[in-house]
C-alpha cells in the first residue's frame, strides 16, 4: 500500500502543477487580451447584452480585488453592475419583453395597414396617427417598416385595387363569361354565359348564353345592359372587364357612348375580377359541376333555379353572411322545412307558416 505522508506529497504536488498552469494560462490570456485591447486603441468596444451577461456572471465569481488586476474591457464597478441588473431583469424580463414584443408587432401592424389604406400618406403622416392611437415612433422606423415590407414611398405607393372598388361602390359592376359543356343532338356543345354583379349589392344578372359569341350577340348585350329605362346598368358608371377578346374596342365604345366607363383589367390578373370570379365558383361548383346538362332547356333552368337561389336562399359571406333578399326568421317556433331546386342540388331551409 502507499503510504499516506507519500500520497499527500505526490498529491501537492499535483495540485501545485495545475495551480501553476492555471495561472500561466491566465497570465497568457490577460497578456492577449492587452496586446487586442492595444490594437484597437482608443476606439470604444461595441458589446451586446448577451456580451455584457456572460461577463457579469463571470465577474461576480472573481470577485472586486481580482479583477482590478485583470479586468481591461470594463472597470471592476461596471462588471459589477452590469452583475446587479442582470439580477433585477431576472424578476421583470420575460413579462416586459412579451409586452414590448406584442406592442412592436402591432405598431409594424399598424404602419403597414395604414400606408396600405392611405397611400398618399407620407411617413410623417402615419408618425402623426401613430400618435394618435399611443405609439410614439421615428420616421426612419417607418421607413424601415415599409421598406422591408416592400411598401415605397408616397410618389410610388399605388392605390389598391380594392381602395379603388370602394371609392366607386355602388356605381361599379363587373361582367364576366363562364362556359359549359351541354349535351346536344348535335353532340357535346360549350356554351357562352355572360352575366353582369353589382359589387354593392352582389346582385347577377345573367344577359345571355350562346354557343357563338359573335358579334351580333355582343350587341344585344350592349342593349340589354345600356337601356334607357330598365338597363342592366342604369345608375352604374363604370363596369369591369377582362382582357377577353370577345370585349372588343366596338363593344366598349358603344358601352363608353352609353356613359359607362369600361376599366379593363390587368393580364392574368383575376382577383383584380374577384367578385364576378367569385360567382363563376359558385355556381360551378354548387350547380354546374354536379349535374350534367341535357340540352340548351335544361341547361338554361339549370341557370334560372340557381340564379334565383342565389339571390333569395343563400346566405353571402361578403354580405356579413345575409340574404340579398328577404329576411330570415326570427321567430324559432314552427317546424323547419326544406326548399329544395333541380331535385335536391340547392336547398333552403325555413320555418313552416
Amino acid at each position: 500500500m502507499i503510504d499516506a505522508s507519500a500520497f499527500q506529497l505526490l498529491l501537492m504536488v499535483f495540485t501545485g502543477w495545475l495551480g501553476r498552469r492555471e495561472r500561466d494560462v491566465v497570465a497568457y490570456l490577460i497578456e492577449e487580451n492587452r496586446c487586442l485591447r492595444h490594437q484597437l486603441g482608443t476606439r470604444r468596444m461595441r458589446l451586446t447584452d448577451d456580451d455584457r451577461r456572460r461577463l457579469a456572471a463571470r465577474a461576480y465569481r472573481v470577485g472586486r480585488r481580482a479583477l482590478r488586476d485583470i479586468a481591461t474591457i470594463a472597470t471592476p464597478d461596471t462588471l459589477l453592475r452590469w452583475h446587479r441588473q442582470l439580477i433585477a431583469r431576472k424578476w421583470s424580463y420575460s413579462r416586459t419583453s412579451v409586452n414590448q414584443r406584442q406592442v412592436l408587432a402591432e405598431i409594424r401592424r399598424l404602419v403597414v395597414r395604414m400606408a396600405e389604406e392611405n397611400p398618399t400618406w407620407a411617413y410623417t403622416r402615419i408618425q402623426g396617427a401613430l400618435k394618435n392611437v399611443g405609439h410614439r415612433v421615428g420616421r426612419s422606423t417607418i421607413r424601415r417598416i415599409l421598406k422591408a415590407t416592400g411598401l415605397p414611398p408616397v410618389p410610388q405607393r399605388p392605390t389598391s385595387w380594392q381602395t379603388f372598388l370602394k371609392a366607386h361602390w355602388g356605381v361599379i359592376a363587373a361582367a364576366d363569361f363562364f362556359t359549359t359543356e351541354v349535351w346536344t343532338w348535335r353532340g357535346l356543345v360549350t356554351y357562352y354565359t355572360v352575366f353582369v354583379i353589382d359589387l354593392a349589392s352582389r346582385r347577377v344578372h345573367v344577359l345571355g348564353s350562346t354557343p357563338h359569341p359573335s358579334d351580333l350577340f355582343m350587341s344585344q348585350v350592349v342593349r340589354l345592359v345600356t337601356a334607357a329605362d330598365d338597363g342592366v346598368l342604369s345608375g352604374h358608371r363604370m363596369l369591369i372587364c377582362d382582357r377577353d377578346r370577345k370585349w372588343s374596342r366596338a363593344v366598349r365604345r358603344r358601352l363608353g357612348d352609353a356613359g359607362i366607363r369600361v376599366v379593363v383589367t390587368p393580364e392574368r390578373a383575376p382577383n383584380a375580377n374577384a367578385y364576378a370570379e367569385r360567382f363563376v365558383r359558385s355556381i360551378k361548383e354548387e350547380c354546374l359541376d354536379r349535374m350534367i346538362p341535357l340540352g340548351e332547356r335544361h341547361f338554361r333552368r339549370a341557370i334560372t333555379a340557381f340564379v334565383e337561389h342565389y339571390h333569395l336562399e343563400r346566405n353571402h359571406q361578403g354580405l356579413h353572411n345575409r340574404l340579398i333578399a328577404g329576411t330570415p326568421a326570427t321567430d324559432a317556433a314552427g317546424r323547419v322545412c326544406r326548399r329544395s331546386r333541380l331535385g335536391g342540388l340547392l336547398n333552403y331551409y325555413e320555418r313552416a307558416a
